[in-house]
């Protein structure tokens, strides 16, 4: 069971800056929301381009609308369906042009006039209009001042969002008080579809409805791309407006609004929207400096924006091939990045969230039942595909090997074996075939069959643990397909081709493409030398023993190389060739206690939480992408990290903090002790679990989830015993 309102005593919500990731390349949401919801509402700039993909961005002065539903922190754009902008004066339809928004609905505003807090966003902006806006799940509400003289009015935009493809739309006026309308999409996903109802608390004079800029009649059109203008009578000064969201119908929005805002009272709304914020953050609770709270609660805010909510309150939602889905008995959610957040964001809800946990696989299982496949990138109605791997799989089993039920295992593990062996999955036919995937069969492909190995390696523990050892010996070799691609005169991952020789030239700093020569997917050959997060036993042994590998390693963090003009900006935050605003790298640093040698691990991940985390817009060093960049830093405050996605193990780094106490099922508490910490003191001198001496560089999930103490004892110098004995170390199921 998750929090109740009655055991948060606490505000944690005025630790949470949401414009922390908001400038540079974090590509944050900014706006109001509930956790996990529906709904995002917030503004939207004119889209420019790869740093405007959440629609906003703090180099930005123009907004064109407070569009409902936003992306988070994502590499690629899509959303930002029904914008509405207020305005006064002549009736106008024009999105606007970044250099001249002269004759445009468009309007200038200041940082300096923005108000944003968990659940709440507001902003007076230069046209004289003030707004405010909050939200249920499902529902957002809109509050407007109009300060200036002139016909007060509202754009309804159907057309303009954030970089896709409107196909058809539709709004029509049910009443004095009231729209309802579609907005169907393609762009990024596939397909979407989001059906919207709307309603004022002040009767519409008029709607008078465009086929883009062109007036075409009043009341209700049906089109490619829809605008309407709502007009309020001149002696209007204020305007409140909700609008419900749904993937089925404009009934099912309706339904929406009348469970969860069905009267009008924007500040209740808002409190509501706090306290399930507050509920959500209190989940942890540190000793720390104002900036550090700052940092923490914010990163655990951006945790929870998505997955996203895509269900009605009966349960219904458009599934991909866009067929309405009834009869739900889950809590369907979308908007999986599991390319980026099977790393650490899943692994860290196991333990704060285990009661979504449920909830978030059977959505990925009904993805499967629809679709042949268990979910890459799902957005909405549509699998995007994006990024390599079926990462999907390692979520699944890390649920249930750790005890979380709620969900058919052997459903689970079948899907995961279709998966695998789906021909449509890409490579999947060439890796059965050879083994690896050739470098000269398809681009990307040693990242594709590395990403691969970690999924397979999740599905043969899941099955060894249910007995179906066949299973379990086939894909427990094919974990181990980085072996293919081991180079031992380099010391380093090299494309292999299909005839068995190595991809020549090769230059393991390029993170560019070459024609159809796949090499890796936003890194190159340094950091995916360590893509191994499933058996770094394994990678220590190729590299010959701990000296080796920790020499390899550390050359990583201080190796100076051209990545090449076309490489992916994603490969960001680099120290050496370490790239910790790239995904694939975030286990890295942890690598260090396979090979006796914690102090290291501990050093590095402290310098990084300092380097690129900070209280500022620009606080992210790369993409958010759904919660994982900060997520790796929510588990390593903790002190602890699960390199292997699906064994329950976590490796100890460098806790932050002096304490950090992590709510538990149950009303258990997790609580670390951090003696002597300080900026300097970031080595483990010496460890204790209940009190009891504790030798290990790793702790379980099971000693984590029956609750109790982990104190250590910081040192400005490394104890270079501590983890070192082998039966200290963390070790790679198998």
């Amino acid at each position: 069971m998750g929090l109740t309102a009655a055991s948060v005593s606490k505000d944690y919500t005025k630790y949470v800056d949401p414009l922390i990731g908001s400038d540079g390349h974090g590509h944050v949401f900014v706006g109001a929301n509930v956790p996990f919801g529906a709904v995002q509402l917030g503004p939207m700039n004119i889209y420019k381009g790869w740093d405007w993909v959440s629609g906003y961005h703090y180099s930005d002065s123009i907004i064109i609308g407070f569009s409902h539903n936003h992306l988070s922190g994502t590499g690629c754009s899509d959303l930002g369906d029904v914008s509405l902008m207020p305005y006064t004066g002549t009736e106008r339809t024009l999105r606007g042009e970044q250099n001249n928004i002269k004759g445009s609905v468009a309007s200038y505003f200041k940082h300096s006039n923005e108000r944003v807090s968990p659940g709440y966003y507001a902003v007076k902006m230069d046209n004289g209009v003030d707004v405010e806006l909050t939200s249920t799940e499902r529902v957002g509400l809109h509050h407007y001042i109009y300060k200036e003289a002139g016909t007060p009015r509202v754009l309804v935009d159907l057309v303009n969002d954030i970089d896709s493809r409107v196909y058809e739309s539709y709004i029509r006026k049910v009443d004095d008080y009231t729209i309802e309308g579609y907005r169907f999409v393609k762009g990024w996903s596939p397909l979407h579809k989001t059906f919207f109802y709307l309603k004022t608390d002040r009767p519409i004079h008029a709607l008078r409805l465009y086929a883009g800029d062109k007036f075409v009649c009043t009341d209700e059109l049906q089109t490619q791309g829809v605008k309407g203008v709502m007009t309020f009578a001149d002696d209007t000064r204020e305007v409140n407006i909700k609008v419900a969201l749904s993937s089925v119908s404009c009934t099912n929005a309706r339904m929406n609004m009348e469970a969860e805002a069905p009267v009008w009272d924007f500040d209740r709304v808002h409190r509501a929207a706090v306290e399930k914020w507050n509920q959500e953050l209190a989940c942890i609770d540190i000793d720390g400096t104002q900036v550090q709270k700052t940092i923490f609660y914010t990163a655990l805010y951006h945790m929870m924006i998505a997955p996203n909510l895509y269900c009605d309150v009966n349960g219904d939602f458009r599934g991909i091939g866009d067929k309405v889905m009834t009869g739900n008995q889950f809590r369907n959610y979308t908007i999986f990045s599991t390319w980026d957040t099977y790393r650490t964001l899943h692994p860290l809800f196991t333990i704060i969230k285990p009661e979504r946990v449920p909830d978030m696989v059977n959505s990925m299982l009904s993805i499967y039942d629809q679709n042949g496949k268990l979910p890459i990138w799902p957005l909405h109605a549509g699998e995007t595909n994006c990024m390599p791997g079926y990462s999907s799989v390692p979520i699944i089993a890390d649920a249930y090997l750790k005890g979380i039920g709620g969900f058919d295992a052997h459903r689970a593990l079948d899907a995961m074996i279709g998966t695998a062996t789906n021909p449509a999955q890409n490579g999947i036919s060439l890796l059965m075939k050879y083994g690896y995937i050739p470098a000269d069969s398809l681009q990307e492909a040693t990242s594709i069959s590395q990403e691969y190995a970690a999924d397979d390696w999740s599905i043969a523990l899941m099955a060894k643990k249910m007995g179906r050892m066949d299973d379990y010996k086939t894909f427990i070799r094919r974990g181990h397909a980085y072996e293919h691609y081991w180079d031992k005169r380099i010391n380093k991952i090299h494309p292999k081709m299909a005839d068995g020789s190595w991809y020549e030239p090769y230059d393991p700093f390029s993170a560019e493409h070459h024609g159809n020569v796949g090499d890796f997917t936003e890194g190159n050959g340094w950091q995916y030398t360590f893509m191994v997060p499933q058996n770094p036993d394994g990678l220590v042994a190729l590299h010959g023993g701990d000296e080796a590998f920790v020499k390899n390693l550390d050359s990583l963090f201080v190796a100076e190389g051209d990545l090449g003009a076309t490489a992916a900006p994603d490969v960001s935050g680099l120290v050496g060739q370490y790239a910790h605003g790239n995904e694939p790298n975030h286990h890295i640093p942890y690598l260090y206690a396979y090979a006796g040698t914690q102090w290291k691990t501990a050093a590095r991940v402290r310098m990084l939480q300092k380097e690129f985390y900070t209280a500022k817009p620009d606080g992210l060093c790369g993409n958010e992408d759904c919660g994982q960049m900060s997520a790796w830093h929510v588990m390593s405050a903790l002190g602890f990290y699960q390199v292997n996605p699906s064994n329950g193990v976590y490796v100890f780094g460098s806790p932050e903090y002096r304490r950090a106490s992590v709510k538990l099922p149950g009303g258990k508490t997790f609580t670390v002790v951090a003696r002597n910490n300080s900026d300097r003191h970031v080595y483990i001198k010496s460890a204790k679990l209940n009190g009891k001496p504790y030798t290990k560089a790793f702790i379980t999930y099971q000693d984590i989830m029956r609750g109790g103490t982990l104190e250590f004892v910081m040192s400005d110098r490394p104890n270079k015993r501590f983890g070192q004995a082998r039966a200290a170390r963390p070790k790679s199921a198998e």
